[in-house]
């Protein structure tokens, strides 16, 4: 049998494999690793954890990571399932060891109606429809889909190979939790209530975690893009001023139309947990990063199926980890953004360098120096833009340590993951500030990270020198601001660390709902 000899192939190249087991697992986050490109199902795209906001929800921390980046709506016939043979994690740190302590583990499943998917007869012949459904699709009735896609959880403590693992069931009982069909268009999703009635449905309400003694909700499905950023203008050796016009005549106005992934949609995995199953016994602080990890060996099938395609084997190797935003984008050299994707924070060390010393600043140096210093504001003129403070103790607080008495664990370990104080309440939706902790909105970024925070500005201003000057890391009382510098470094050493910096793209809480999976409905793939 043709199956059974690509088997057997498998089994002996996995054998071969182990005795070979040199090689370092690749790719990442929103296409920033050159091997992640390959593997778009896997790549994990966005991680936020926050406190959460929704009203008698402040026991609860959401946690959500989206994987697949930059989907077309209209993406079809095939649209945007996971990877049936990948493991996608979310895992939490609550010691500061820099090492798993709980995993929330995702595996995906996806099958044909009868193994063929919708029918139809021609001329006697009863044949498989090329279109993974075949009519519209309502809220309680999905008899037109073809093509269903599942996933199971699974909690494990410890290491999460070998730590003690918890099947986690569906509220019916099942072990199977269903990931709605993506939003094809409003022609597929007919009834009046649209595509978010039927997504709704598959919003898990009453789900029992291990330990905890409240139940937990989960959704995995396509949703709206969450990430604002001016994408190919960055990229094009930042093809605008990065400074908001309100500072300089020649900055960029803030304009939703910067956004270049306004509208592209992506895959959420999101959960929302009792505090108290996280925190363990640290100090309430608790840090997270999400992956994605494939076995070693791949064959593709020659005489291939939708059930085998290929077949894989040999152990899991991660190919894909994100915890803080921006990291392997903007701060990781492209010689080792691979090797970053494939190690775990616990190793972090290795990357320390890039954070001590970030190359980001001397670029933005080299663009916009003659530029700014032609304005003519400057006497005399600014010498450097970049920050001269080596090594960057700020960035490390930022992304390796946590900030005492905000977000760090009770034990310090550097190493690059987001860092949530659970303590720390939760602010409304509508008078959350979109830079977060520097703006004096302590429940946000960098102390975790709910949707609307607008990390682009917010790290592009910590890492050209904002925490050498002083910032409001605190309310503000009566209408008194009380802005103090963190002592990390002086502002002599960063000459533009008061500047604006800004690609443009503004997000704030008002862009997402208020309420579990909170990312919004995904933009349909036909409007009309």
């Amino acid at each position: 049998m043709k199956y059974k000899k690509l088997a057997t192939a498998l089994a002996v190249s996995c054998a071969t494999f182990t005795m070979l087991n040199t090689m370092t697992a690749q790719a990442s986050s929103h296409r920033e690793a050159p091997a992640i490109t390959e593997r778009p199902k896997v790549d994990s795209t966005d991680l936020y954890m926050f406190n959460s906001y929704e009203y008698g929800r402040g026991d609860y921390v959401t946690l959500i990571a989206n994987y697949v980046p930059l989907q077309d709506p209209q993406g079809g016939p095939n649209y945007f399932s996971m990877d049936r043979d990948a493991i996608y994690e979310i895992h939490i740190d609550n010691n500061g060891d820099a090492k798993e302590d709980l995993t929330y583990q995702f595996r995906f499943q996806n099958s044909l109606e009868n193994n063929k998917g919708k029918v139809v007869t021609v001329n006697g012949e009863t044949l498989s429809t090329p279109l993974k459904h075949l009519g519209g699709i309502l809220a309680g009735d999905s008899s037109n889909l073809g093509f269903n896609e599942s996933y199971t959880l699974t909690v494990v403590e410890g290491n999460r190979r070998r730590g003690n693992k918890t099947r986690i069931y569906n509220p019916e009982g099942g072990r199977k939790f269903t990931k709605p069909y993506d939003y094809v268009g409003n022609k597929t999703f007919t009834d009046a209530a649209g595509y978010q009635a039927y997504a709704d449905q598959y919003v898990y309400d009453n789900v029992q975690l291990p330990n905890c003694a409240a139940p937990a909700k989960v959704f995995v499905g396509q949703r709206k893009e969450s990430f604002a950023v001016n994408l190919g203008e960055t990229f094009d050796l930042v093809n605008y001023v990065p400074i908001e016009a309100g500072a300089i005549p020649q900055g960029i106005e803030q304009n939703p139309a910067n956004n270049d992934l306004r509208a592209k949609n992506i895959t959420t995995l999101a959960l929302e947990v009792p505090k108290s199953c996280l925190t363990g016994n640290g100090n309430g602080v608790i840090g997270a990063w999400t992956s994605a990890s494939l076995r070693q060996i791949s064959i593709l099938n020659p005489y291939a199926s939708f059930r085998y395609p290929e077949i894989n084997g040999g152990a899991w190797v991660q190919v894909s980890r994100l915890g803080m935003p921006l990291v392997n984008e903007l701060v990781i050299g492209i010689s080792d953004k691979d090797r970053f994707s494939s190690s775990q924070p616990k190793n972090d060390a290795q990357f320390g360098k890039y954070v001590t010393n970030p190359t980001l600043p001397l670029i933005l140096d080299a663009l916009f120096n003659e530029g700014v210093n032609t304005l003519g504001k400057f006497n005399p003129p600014i010498v450097n833009l970049a920050p001269t403070n080596f090594p960057r103790n700020d960035l490390v607080a930022t992304f390796l340590t946590g900030f005492s008495g905000v977000n760090q664990l009770s034990t310090v370990t550097a190493s690059e993951m987001l860092r949530l104080n659970t303590a720390i309440a939760a602010v409304p939706a509508n008078v959350q500030n979109t830079l977060g902790v520097a703006a004096g909105d302590v429940a946000g970024f960098p102390n975790g990270r709910r949707p609307g925070d607008d990390v682009v500005d917010i790290a592009l201003r910590v890492v050209m020198g904002a925490l050498c000057h002083k910032i409001q890391v605190g309310p503000v009382v009566n209408g008194v601001a009380t802005p103090v510098n963190l002592g990390l470094c002086a502002e002599a050493d960063a000459s533009t660390g008061n500047v604006p910096y800004t690609d443009g793209a503004p997000m704030t809480s008002a862009d997402f709902d208020s309420s579990f999976p909170y990312l919004t409905t995904p933009v349909a793939g036909s409007p009309n």
